[in-house]
């Protein structure tokens, strides 16, 4: 996925901004409890603010979970990479995301969508059950 502007030219003409956006909130009224994720790449051209107006878009259907990664050519015949993105850009994201409510944010250069989601998104939660047990003692 990539910021609502850049779509069109990022992804198949067949799928849109709106459309995932749509399917991820249907995922989740068809099962509340269902933890929902989605990915951003970064490096295409996006403005901070639209990333951050894109994970605006995501909790406001209540998506669960968010990596953000930096955007690679795979090969001549793809897009270009417009901007390398920094690591304190992407923590600040990570931040914005927290502030946000996401239950979990991968943010950084070497994320990807499958990036041990569920291992650090376990590793996050038991970090912050044993804080909140230490804070109650």
């Amino acid at each position: 996925e990539t910021v609502e502007r850049l779509q069109p030219f990022v992804r198949d003409a067949r799928a849109n901004y709106q459309q995932s956006l749509n399917t991820l909130q249907h995922a989740k009224k068809v099962v509340p409890s269902l933890y929902t994720k989605t990915s951003l790449m970064l490096g295409l051209g996006e403005t901070d603010d639209e990333v951050i107006q894109t994970m605006k878009d995501l909790r406001s259907i209540n998506v669960d979970v968010l990596t953000l990664g930096q955007y690679l050519r795979p090969t001549e015949n793809h897009l270009s990479v417009v901007e390398y993105v920094t690591p304190e850009t992407f923590d600040y994201f990570r931040k914005a995301g927290e502030e946000l409510g996401f239950k979990y944010v991968a943010s950084g250069p070497m994320v990807r969508s499958s990036y041990k989601a569920g291992e650090f998104y376990l590793q996050h939660m038991i970090q912050k059950e044993r804080s909140e047990q230490e804070d109650l003692q």
